[in-house]
């Protein structure tokens, strides 16, 4: 009968489910996993750790096929089973982020927090792709008191002279939408693009009693149309969608859409203002500078003759993604700094000078901004220096009477644009130096409505020396034969520039390879005992100098790294380098020969291995690593997920008096108080929001922890000295603790807003680095408490580090 039929094949399928999850098709066991617990949701509690098991091992799989719609659609299904377990949330969360959609997954983490507040893992993701989603800037700028006041008269005055109806462009947290409502606007709308930003707008709105009072969209402005998504057009548009760089954010675009779609025609003295479109801001004068500055120097241009015992001539050119002498559409036109920041300052080597005047209220002048003629300045060069970089800030018109400055001495929330100059080596380089009676010749131009400077050459003596191809800033120039650069991230190109780095490295592998020289002429050859691994490649017999029983350094490092090169140099060695790119590949190529290194003697790692997951195993079958060196500490100041596991595993791959690169890691901190993190990190009551209610919507994407923090220049009084907080050993485990309180004495009296913190990275017992110095490629980071903490001097404050990125006090 059907009765008994049911509960046989419930079991019949539970039983194939686990029979198939032990032969581990993981596929099928899914599949009977599913009809079991929809025909049986008795069975949920009892199967679910199966279930989650065979769940995350098949998406696995399908992850590794590219089966990416299946892999998705499993996570569906699971969900509708489970639809509140965190776990599940979190994993399908995980693998959202890896593909990119970060506003989905972090909707996805967010959800498992709130089922679970405690959830390690799901709070850990949180915090790293918050940051993607809620860009500080948006805390710094909720808590500028002055420039929201300044928006919110120029949108009243708007408003009061008879604009009534408001479109807000890019609305962010809605808070330019409510000033036009509150200042008595009739009928007001407003757009968001980002998923995240848009919800949280709805919800803003909501909370402060304009729910059905705001239209907001969640779209491009470019997408909307009257009447479809607005009834009729408007005569007001309020938008910031302006960066560091003015244009970058694509305000041109839209504000040439939103005058030819969206707004009623601009104000004459025929229109009365309710029938005629005006813009807030209604327009912008950009100012640039020439300035002198390391820190811009040596993270977009190699500025060392040698790197850590290697000559560095033979590697061409190298330089950062940011350039605008270039056609190549993987660069940038500028990065962006706030000068005032900048570790070692840096030096004026012209007068500001006005770069462009815009009018948003002018769509001929917006239209025409691309196509306009390449301007050309002269400035008299006012200071001695090397020339590093332009950099830009403007003056934003709200109206006529009330602007906004990006400068670099305001108290702004605003950074600065960076213009880098990339003169190559090739071209004279001593007209880098220049000094006052020299003339910088900049060129100004606005392709792909992006704002590009371009310093083209510097006149002395009644002589011009060209820096960069005037036809290259305009992507005009004829490309004449292969590219003759290589591009390194910014980052990369501080980490080869960072020269004490090298030295500690090189003098740590000399030592090692030292001491294993002399343990196998006094022992002999050993042979290392370990994991199995399928062999991958045959060890060198034959031309390598000066046996066929080499030292294996395996180089593991992200990016690009010349660390398995200096390895090779030091003769017997066999190196393994994981830099992937061909062209980053084709450079170590070039300086191994350039320095007498063997060809066979540098090999790369990635074009052998065939699963990159698996990045860690034997140089091949009856061998071990020498030394594998790891790269630990992120350049933004954490360290890299999943270091100890990774440590584990290489540990039981090094041959007898073998070695991990680093040894261990210690960090330290320090107490400090520093109103300006607590300004970035969330935004503070509700007055600096004009009276309105953000901070609780905004603050549930507050980051505990900063990263990508300049300490030496950060404004905070230190309140204690440098303690440690803790060690963690990657070559003995038992030394680590995970869960340690340490007790720091206030030497100051005060509140206690954050705990910066670095490390100092032991390659030996001799040889350390610390990622907090002048020479640094890593910047430092540092966790923010959610309440101050007041102390008083002499006072002991107990710090309680867990597994996590976060500190409790």
């Amino acid at each position: 009968s059907a009765s008994q039929a049911f509960p046989e094949l419930v079991s019949r399928s539970l039983e194939s489910a686990q029979q198939c999850l032990f032969n581990q098709d993981y596929g099928t066991a899914f599949v009977h996993y599913l009809l079991v617990l929809n025909l049986a949701p008795v069975l949920k509690d009892f199967a679910s750790e199966s279930f989650r098991f065979t769940l995350f091992k098949w998406a696995d799989e399908l992850d590794s096929l590219g089966r990416i719609q299946d892999l998705f659609d499993c996570y569906e299904q699971a969900l509708e089973l489970f639809p509140t377990d965190e776990v599940i949330i979190n994993s399908m969360g995980e693998h959202l982020f890896r593909m990119g959609f970060r506003d989905e997954a972090a909707g996805h983490f967010h959800k498992a927090l709130k089922l679970k507040p405690d959830y390690p893992e799901a709070k850990e993701n949180f915090y790293r792709v918050a940051n993607w989603l809620v860009e500080r800037w948006h805390f710094l700028m909720l808590n500028d008191r002055r420039r929201n006041h300044k928006y919110q008269q120029a949108i009243q005055k708007a408003v009061e002279g008879g604009c009534n109806t408001v479109l807000d462009i890019g609305t962010g947290t809605g808070i330019l939408g409510m000033c036009a409502k509150k200042a008595g606007a009739a009928e007001v709308y407003a757009c968001e693009l980002s998923k995240t930003m848009y919800e949280l707008a709805c919800e803003v709105v909501t909370a402060n009693g304009m729910n059905g009072l705001i239209k907001i969209l969640h779209m491009k402005s470019l997408e909307m149309e009257v009447p479809k998504d607005i009834p009729k057009r408007v005569s007001l548009v309020v938008t910031e969608t302006v960066d560091a760089g003015l244009f970058g954010e694509g305000i041109i675009e839209s504000l040439i859409h939103a005058w030819n779609h969206l707004l009623l025609p601009p104000q004459d003295p025929s229109r009365p203002p309710s029938q005629a479109g005006r813009v807030i801001p209604a327009g912008a004068t950009v100012f640039g500078m020439a300035v002198q500055c390391l820190e811009i120097r040596r993270h977009h241009r190699l500025c060392v003759s040698e790197i850590g015992g290697l000559a560095t001539a033979a590697a061409g050119e190298l330089h950062s993604p940011v350039s605008c002498s270039s056609e190549d559409d993987s660069t940038e036109p500028y990065t962006t700094e706030r000068l005032s920041r900048l570790p070692g300052g840096y030096t004026p080597l012209t007068e500001p000078f006005n770069a462009l005047d815009i009018d948003f209220n002018n769509v001929q002048e917006l239209e025409g901004l691309c196509s306009r003629e390449v301007s050309r300045v002269r400035l008299p060069v006012t200071g001695e220096g090397l020339l590093d970089a332009l950099a830009v800030w403007f003056q934003l018109h709200l109206d006529q009477q009330s602007s906004l400055s990006t400068g670099p001495k305001e108290d702004t929330c605003w950074e600065q644009a960076i213009y880098p100059v990339q003169t190559p080596h090739s071209r004279i380089i001593y007209i880098r130096h220049v000094q006052p009676g020299d003339e910088l010749i900049v060129e100004i131009s606005c392709r792909d409505a992006y704002l590009r400077l371009c310093s083209v050459a510097v006149a002395r003596d009644g002589r011009e020396f060209q820096l960069c191809s005037a036809l290259a800033c305009l992507g005009t120039e004829q490309s004449s034969g292969p590219r003759d650069y290589t591009m390194l991230e910014c980052a990369e190109m501080a980490l080869l520039n960072n020269q004490p780095y090298h030295d500690s490295f090189r003098r740590a592998l000399a030592k090692l390879i030292t001491n294993l020289k002399d343990a196998r002429s006094v022992q002999g050859p050993s042979q290392g005992q370990g994991l199995e691994v399928m062999p991958l490649t045959d060890p060198p017999s034959g031309p390598m100098d000066p046996g066929p029983d080499p030292f294996y350094v395996l180089d593991v490092s992200e990016g690009f790294s010349v660390l398995s090169l200096m390895a090779a140099s030091q003769g017997q060695v066999k190196a393994y380098s994981s830099v992937e790119k061909t062209q980053h590949q084709a450079v170590l190529r070039r300086l191994a020969r350039a320095n007498g290194v063997p060809e066979e003697a540098l090999e790369f790692w990635l074009n052998q291995v065939e699963d990159e997951q698996a990045v860690l195993q034997r140089p091949s079958r009856e061998k071990l690593w020498s030394a594998i060196i790891l790269d630990c500490v992120e350049t933004c100041g954490l360290v890299r997920q999943k270091l100890m596991e990774k440590a584990t595993l290489a540990r039981c791959l090094l041959e007898d008096g073998g070695q991990i690169f680093p040894e261990r890691i210690v960090l330290y901190g320090m107490l400090v108080e520093s109103d300006t993190l607590l300004l970035e990190s969330a935004v503070q009551g509700q007055e600096p929001t004009l009276g309105f209610n953000i901070a609780p919507f905004i603050n549930q994407f507050t980051v505990p922890v900063h990263v990508f923090l300049d300490l030496s220049t950060l404004q905070c009084r230190h309140l204690s000295d440098s303690v440690e907080l803790f060690i963690l050993d990657l070559m003995n485990t038992n030394a680590n603790y995970t869960n340690r309180d340490v007790k720091v004495q206030a030497s100051a009296s005060g509140r206690v807003t954050a705990v910066p913190f670095w490390y100092q990275i032991h390659l030996n017992e001799e040889i350390s680095l610390s990622t907090f110095n002048q020479d640094s490629h890593w910047k430092q980071a540092a966790v923010v408490l959610h309440q101050p903490l007041a102390v008083r001097e002499g006072d002991w404050v107990r710090l309680a580090n867990g597994k996590s990125i976060t500190m409790t006090m």
